[in-house]
C-alpha cells in the first residue's frame, strides 16, 4: 500500500527479491499539470507494468474494502506513504500485521510531512523506520531503524530520493528477520526520544517570512523544493523559490528588500534586524518557468531596492 514516488522503490525491492506480491493498493488518478490531466499514481505505473493487480479505493473509511482485503488474504501488508488512514479491520487482518516504512526516526516526525519537516527544522540527520502498525498515527512498535545523513544545501527532492533507497533496504531487512525469527519489537514508549509530529504541509506553511533568520528561510527553500516551493512576492507578483544560499551579514535594511540583484542572484536581507542575508538563486515567476534569480533581475522582475513579500 503506497502511493508517491517514495513508495516505489520499497515496492521495487519486495518484486526484486521473488517475493509474492498480491497486489497493491495506491490512491486514485490526480489531475495534474496545467491540463489537469488525469495522472496515475507512481506505484501503479510501476505495478501495472509488471503485472501486478492494482485497486484504488476512494475510501478506506466505510468498510467496502475489508471483503477485498480478504479475497486477497495478504499474510503480511507494507504501507509506506500511501497518504489514507487504515481502519482496524485491515490492520488485523494479516497473520503478520501491517509493517509502515515511515520517513523518520521514530518516534521523532510522526505523521504526513516527516521528511520536508526535517529539513524545515534544519535537522542534519534523519532515518527511515520500519514499524509495526497500531491503531495509532505512527505509534506502533519500532522494529528496525536506519540513520540517514542530510546534507546543510539538500533539498526535498534529493533527500526523499535517497530516503527510499533507505527504505527499500530497511523493509527487505525487516522481511528478513521476520522469517528468521529474530524481528525484535521495541515499543516507542521505551526511546528516550519525545514523540514529535510532522504535519501535511499547508499553503500557509509555504510563505517566506523575511523577519526571519536567513538559515531559516534556506532550510524552508530546501524543505519545499521541488514542491510545492516556498513563496513570496515581487512587484506585487507571485514568486516561488527554488534555491538559495546563505550569505552571511551586512547593514541593517527592511527586512525583505533586495540589497543586490545582479548575475549572481538576488540577495535578501532577512532576520528581524535586517542584518542576514538570503541569496536567491533559482526562482519561478508567476506564469512562467523556472529560471535562475539573474534571469529574473536582468527581466527587470525586481531591481535592487525592491522590497520582496509587500
Amino acid at each position: 500500500m503506497g502511493t508517491p514516488e517514495f513508495a516505489v522503490e520499497p515496492l521495487r525491492a519486495l518484486y526484486a527479491s521473488g517475493e509474492e506480491i498480491a497486489a497493491v493498493v495506491t490512491q486514485t488518478d490526480k489531475p495534474s499539470g496545467r491540463g489537469h490531466r488525469m495522472t496515475p499514481p507512481p506505484v501503479k505505473v510501476y505495478a501495472e507494468a509488471r503485472g501486478i493487480p492494482v485497486y484504488q479505493p476512494a475510501t478506506l473509511r466505510d468498510g467496502s474494502f475489508q471483503p477485498v482485503i480478504e479475497e486477497l488474504a495478504p499474510e503480511l501488508v507494507v504501507v509506506s506513504a500511501y497518504g489514507k488512514i487504515l481502519p482496524h479491520g485491515i490492520i488485523a487482518y494479516p497473520k503478520y500485521g501491517c509493517i509502515n516504512i515511515h520517513g523518520s526516526l521514530l518516534p521523532e516526525y510522526r505523521g504526513a510531512a516527516p521528511i520536508q519537516r526535517a529539513l524545515i527544522d534544519g535537522r542534519r540527520t534523519t532515518g527511515i523506520t520500519s514499524m509495526l502498525m497500531d491503531d495509532g498515527l505512527d505509534t506502533g512498535d519500532m522494529l528496525i531503524r536506519h540513520e540517514v545523513p542530510i546534507g546543510p544545501d539538500e533539498d526535498f527532492g534529493s533527500l526523499c530520493a535517497r530516503m527510499a533507497e533507505a527504505g527499500a533496504r530497511v523493509v527487505i531487512e525487516t522481511l528478513e528477520a521476520l522469517k528468521a525469527g529474530t524481528l525484535k519489537r521495541t515499543p516507542q514508549s521505551e526511546s528516550d526520544i519525545a514523540p514529535t509530529y510532522a504535519p501535511k504541509i499547508v499553503k500557509e506553511d509555504c510563505v517566506i517570512d523575511f523577519s526571519l533568520p536567513a538559515q531559516k528561510l534556506h532550510d524552508l527553500i530546501r524543505g519545499l523544493s521541488p514542491s510545492p516551493l516556498a513563496r513570496t512576492s515581487a512587484r506585487g507578483r507571485l514568486l516561488k523559490v527554488v534555491s538559495s544560499a546563505v550569505t552571511g551579514d551586512g547593514e541593517p535594511v527592511k527586512p525583505g528588500t533586495a540589497v543586490s540583484a545582479g548575475g549572481d542572484g538576488i540577495t535578501v536581507a532577512c532576520g528581524s534586524g535586517g542584518n542576514g542575508r538570503l541569496r536567491l538563486l533559482s526562482v519561478i515567476p508567476e506564469g512562467r518557468g523556472c529560471m535562475s534569480a539573474a534571469d529574473f533581475v536582468r527581466g527587470r522582475g525586481v531591481s535592487e531596492g525592491d522590497v520582496l513579500g509587500q
